[in-house]
């Protein structure tokens, strides 16, 4: 069997994105442009991948790992010269390899297997990958022979009238025969008004030595979209998300409106799960089947398992189990667990907290640092004190046992199974199982205070209005 490499070119710095951050690193869909160039490329079954680094090459590194061999390019001298800093690795070797590059987020591994077989199947030296655009400017084209081999790529400002008709374009992809290649590589010039050494002058020099160069055309010209500015990223990212969103629509995801729901490429979601309008999934997020996630909410790295309802809240980091429910517009923070059955009601927060079977925390209630076992109630306005100033502190919440509304918890405190908090209360102290924790002053009403304040005048005012004494 024919070995096969590839070659990633990711050592331009990419000046007219104006970032600070090195080009090919800019995400689509949550994952970096190259990073998902490598992952279409681990799945065609490549024997060595090498990537071509340059500015930025350490955080590349960083990103990429061990699933790449990396080369430098010091000085970006061209595409010809980018590959011939593989040369150490692969020069040597028999086999065909492939060369793309870093900022084509699009391509599909289903494209470079066919890229592949058509190129092994024609024998060919050198076999480029094509294109058809009704709107080719821009692009080089590719002009064939009557046999359909390819003679020559022409570049926009070079080509006649009539190659410039021709809508069969350059994609910048390549397979070579490996040798072939190395060998005409050390053959370019950069006499050019660049003075760079291009990779497509490798096809010039293998038709001159009378080596057979192809083209296959491929299906989707959208798959060929290259970033250079943010404009072109914006592009790709509407392209990769209608291709996620349908991903997952055809494995049984409901999404009401898929134009504005936004999933990042490495999110699962299960069958039957339905997604609203609006709705933005992060990171490594998992989604269980028969859940509703809510129209605006927004789910960051978090696993949320089967029959969950999320109403318009924000999850970053956490965990719901089975048939829990949240919102609206409440927050779960990282290391939040959500026990199965439970319900967290509008505008709560939790951070840091594991909340067990069937508890309810209704509304307006922040629960951090805290242990709370099963079927609690936690009433209106409770609040986990947790920070004093300097250290964050812990609480363990019994199960079966009632938080009255108002109450506030000054961790670290231990409340046993069935205990009981008063409404208003401020528990410094633990409270023992069965016990009931009340601190608050006794109610001391004053006959005839409410008269003494400017209420009282502008109640009377009001009162006039109605014809009332």
């Amino acid at each position: 069997m024919t070995e096969k490499y590839a070659v990633i070119l990711a050592a331009g710095q990419g000046t007219r994105m104006k970032s600070k951050l090195y080009k090919v690193l800019h995400p689509v869909c949550g994952r970096a442009m190259v990073d998902h160039v490598l992952t279409q490329l681990e799945q065609v079954g490549i024997d060595q991948i090498v990537t071509i680094v340059g500015h930025g090459a350490d955080q590349v590194k960083r990103l990429l790992g061990e699933r790449t061999t990396y080369a430098l390019q010091a000085e970006q001298l061209g595409t010809g010269h980018a590959v011939m800093q593989a040369e150490d690795v692969l020069g040597p070797k028999d086999g065909v390899t492939l060369v793309t590059c870093g900022d084509t987020p699009l391509f599909t591994a289903t494209t470079f297997k066919q890229l592949f077989a058509y190129h092994e199947q024609q024998g060919a030296a050198a076999t480029v990958l094509t294109a058809h655009t009704e709107q080719p400017f821009g692009y080089g084209r590719i002009i064939r022979n009557a046999d359909e081999t390819v003679a020559k790529i022409v570049e926009q400002k070079d080509a006649t009238s009539e190659e410039a008709a021709v809508q069969e374009i350059n994609t910048g992809v390549y397979c070579f025969d490996n040798k072939e290649l190395f060998a005409a590589l050390h053959q370019l010039s950069n006499d050019n008004a660049q003075g760079e050494y291009y990779l497509t002058d490798v096809i010039g020099i293998l038709k001159q030595a009378g080596k057979q160069v192809d083209a296959f055309q491929m299906d989707d010209f959208t798959e060929s979209m290259g970033v250079n500015d943010r404009v072109a990223l914006a592009n790709a990212t509407r392209v990769m998300q209608q291709r996620i969103n349908t991903h997952h629509m055809q494995n049984g995801v409901t999404m009401i409106d898929p134009a504005t729901t936004y999933i990042d490429a490495d999110v699962q979601i299960g069958n039957d799960t339905v997604i609203e309008p609006g709705v933005v999934l992060k990171g490594k997020t998992i989604i269980g089947s028969d859940c509703v996630v809510g129209a605006h909410s927004e789910i960051r790295d978090s696993v949320i398992e089967n029959g969950v309802t999320v109403t318009a809240s924000f999850l970053e980091n956490a965990v719901m189990h089975k048939d829990s429910n949240i919102g609206p517009y409440s927050h779960l923070r990282p290391k939040a667990e959500i026990g199965e059955g439970v319900h967290i009601g509008n505008f709560c927060e939790i951070k840091n907290a594991q909340i067990g079977q069937n508890t309810k925390v209704g509304h307006l209630t922040y629960v951090g640092d805290a242990t709370l076992g099963k079927e609690i109630n936690i009433g209106c306005g409770t609040v986990f004190v947790n920070y004093d100033g300097e250290n964050k502190h812990h609480t363990n919440v019994g199960d079966y046992s009632f938080i009255g509304s108002g109450s506030n918890i000054i961790a670290p405190v231990e409340i046993g199974d069935h205990a009981y908090v008063a409404a208003g209360s401020t528990i410094t102290d633990d409270v023992a199982p069965h016990a009931m924790g009340i601190a608050r002053g006794r109610q001391v009403n004053k006959k005839g205070y409410y008269d003494r304040y400017p209420v009282a005048e502008a109640a009377k005012k009001n009162a006039e209005k109605y014809g009332e004494k």
